[in-house]
Formats: structure tokens, sequence, C-alpha cells
């Protein structure tokens, strides 16, 4: 079984989800303000970044503009400046929530499954939760944020360096939430970026591949992950 000696698995469960999202998490979802009036703006900015989200997946990076935003939730320039003063300003807090976001649903999806599981059954449910999480409205975002940071340079100076502290985070803690892995770290390390790979090129092109050729490639993703862990 995964849970160790001494140790509780919900507990291993609960501080191994607060850790990781703590290090992620953006300064609007931070604690609640005291103050009815800090409230509410946290409230207000967080319903921008939301609406900027819906405009990044509907129409593209292109689509993402501080007044494509204000039309949407109808707020006015001024409120909007007062949130986000520039366009880039409004990218930057889209890719915090974009990121925070991705590993918060797929934390919430793989670490319930685990939980008293045998360790042979514990990869293929994370490859399916893996699957399921980049087919949200977040990682679409995520995706449009990647290809448009290939070639806007004032992008990618925000996108990649989250990036890669996403993936800094997610590495270093990574033993934590999947504790069978714990002595095979290289091992570990392929399988992470073989499932991320594969998922987003299936992604990409799943309208060319169908369902069925769609189903095949992650019983082999599945079983490629636990080669690398039965190694």
């Amino acid at each position: 079984m995964i849970a160790r000696a001494g140790q509780d698995m919900d507990s291993i469960v609960s501080t191994s989800q607060e850790r990781i999202l703590a290090a992620l998490r953006p300064a609007d979802l931070a604690e609640q303000p005291a103050r009815w009036q800090q409230r509410k703006s946290v409230r207000t900015r967080v319903r921008l970044v939301e609406a900027a989200i819906s405009c990044l997946v509907e129409g593209g990076y292109q689509g993402l503009t501080t007044q494509a935003v204000a039309e949407r939730t109808g707020s006015s320039r001024g409120a909007m400046h007062h949130h986000f003063a520039t366009r880039m300003d409004l990218v930057a807090a889209v890719i915090d929530h974009v990121f925070y976001e991705r590993m918060r649903l797929y934390l919430g999806e793989y670490l319930k499954d685990i939980v008293c599981k045998d360790d042979a059954d514990v990869v293929p449910i994370a490859t399916a939760a893996h699957w399921r999480s980049v087919q949200t409205r977040e990682y679409a975002a995520y995706l449009e944020l990647a290809m448009a940071a290939r070639t806007d340079a004032e992008l990618d100076q925000i996108f990649t360096p989250a990036a890669r502290r996403y993936d800094e985070v997610w590495i270093s803690e990574m033993t934590l939430a999947f504790p069978f892995w714990r002595d095979k770290w290289e091992a570990m390390l392929k399988a992470n970026d073989f499932v991320s790979a594969a998922h987003m090129g299936m992604l990409i092109q799943r309208s060319v591949l169908g369902e069925a050729r769609t189903e095949a490639m992650n019983r082999l993703i599945a079983e490629v992950s636990a080669t690398l862990y039965e190694a």
C-alpha cells in the first residue's frame, strides 16, 4: 500500500495538496481580507481574471484584451484600470490563476482516488487523472498561452518564468504526492515528462485521432508509465 508506517494516508494526501497549492496560490486566492471593501475588491479581481480566461479560450491570445474583459463583465474602463493597469498586468494574473487551477484540479482528482489503493493501481489512476485534467478550460487557456509565447517576446517574458516555477514546485513536491516513486526518482521524472508531452500532443490532435485511437493511446501511456515504474 502507499501509506507508510506511522502515517495516516488522509494526512499524507492533505499535507501534499496543501503544500503544493500553497506554493502556487495567486495573491487573489489567498486568505480573504477582513474588511468588506477589500473582500469586494478581491472578488471583482477574480471575476475579471475568470472573464479573461474565457476570452483567451474562446478567442485565443489576440482575444485577451482589457477592453474585451471589461465588455464581458460590464466593467468600466476606470474599474478595469484600477485592477489591471495594462494588458500585460492582466495576462500575468491570468497565467498565475491558470497554473494554480490546473494543479488544484489535478490534485483533487488524483489524490482522492489513490487513498487505500495498492501501488500497482496508482499509475493508471495518475495517468487517467492527468488526461482528464488536460481537457479542462484551464488547460485550454494554458495551451493558448504556451503557443502564443513562442512568437510573442513580451508574453514569453512572463509565461516562461511562471511555467518553470510551476514545474519546479511540482517536481520538488512530487515525492510527497507520489510516495511510491520515492526510490525511483529518475523513472518518475521520465514518466512525468512522457505523460505531459504525450497528452499535450493528443489533445492538439484529438479531432484527427478520433476517440478510438485516443483511447488506445491512453492505454499505451498507462502501460509505458507502469513499465517505467516496474523497471
